[in-house]
């Protein structure tokens, strides 16, 4: 119980500093298809966005382009209804691929990597409203969390394979092999938090990397993450 104790003080403690920014990684979903022909160089990009430390990088596939010759077998209705409510929260009509959104809160097309570049050093100059510790220990989860002020979060949880390949063999992507990475099989909201007392959470869970998400309730700006292999 101290030690849990400690844990709640010293995530208090770093955020109290009015100006100090939280040096966690950048939150960046690709709304991507396999049956959509300008794609494939946002895909690209991804593999490179992977690799940095700064970032977490996830595809979400979306379904809404199988009707035009080719499924998607990583597409989810549910990747795609996120991607909508984004756009109604930003007041947006319509949804494309690809596109990112950073940090749940910013819009870019996923074939624009300076515009991307420059968001992430914006974001990962902001100071965020949580601070969070997650510890995997075998199969269960730990999440710990404080906030500098009450609101409404949810806790996420991202399930996702590192790689994917798929010979595409109808469709605008006849004929190419493309090799996805970070690919989202399950996202889910376990947890839902007013931010007034310390969160302390445990979580059974799979084997596979996953993702641990704070976001403001209703599609908002993501406060926290973590990447867990």
């Amino acid at each position: 119980m101290k030690t849990l104790s400690a844990l709640f003080a010293a995530l208090w403690i770093g955020l109290s500093g009015s100006a100090q920014a939280q040096n966690q990684p950048v939150v960046i979903e690709l709304f991507t298809s396999q049956g959509c022909s300008s794609c494939p160089p946002a895909d690209a990009f991804m593999h490179k966005l992977a690799q940095r430390s700064d970032v977490i990088a996830l595809s979400m596939h979306v379904d809404y382009w199988d009707y035009i010759g080719w499924k998607d077998e990583f597409g989810r209705p549910e990747n795609a209804a996120r991607q909508r409510a984004y756009a109604q929260t930003a007041g947006r009509r319509s949804v494309y691929t690809p596109q990112m959104i950073i940090a749940g809160e910013d819009s870019v097309v996923g074939t624009h990597p300076m515009d991307v570049a420059d968001l992430i050093r914006k974001h990962s100059a902001d100071t965020k409203d949580v601070a969070m510790k997650v510890v995997r220990s075998g199969g269960k989860l730990t999440i710990a969390a404080t906030a500098r002020r009450a609101a409404k979060y949810e806790v996420k949880l991202v399930s996702y394979s590192k790689a994917r390949t798929t010979a595409i063999k109808r469709g605008e992507n006849a004929g190419k092999t493309i090799t996805y990475v970070n690919v989202v099989s399950d996202f889910k909201t376990v947890k839902k938090w007013d931010g007034r007392a310390p969160l302390s959470l445990a979580a059974n869970i799979g084997s596979g990397p996953m993702v641990v998400l704070i976001q403001r309730a209703g599609h908002g700006p993501i406060e926290a993450a973590a990447a867990i292999n």
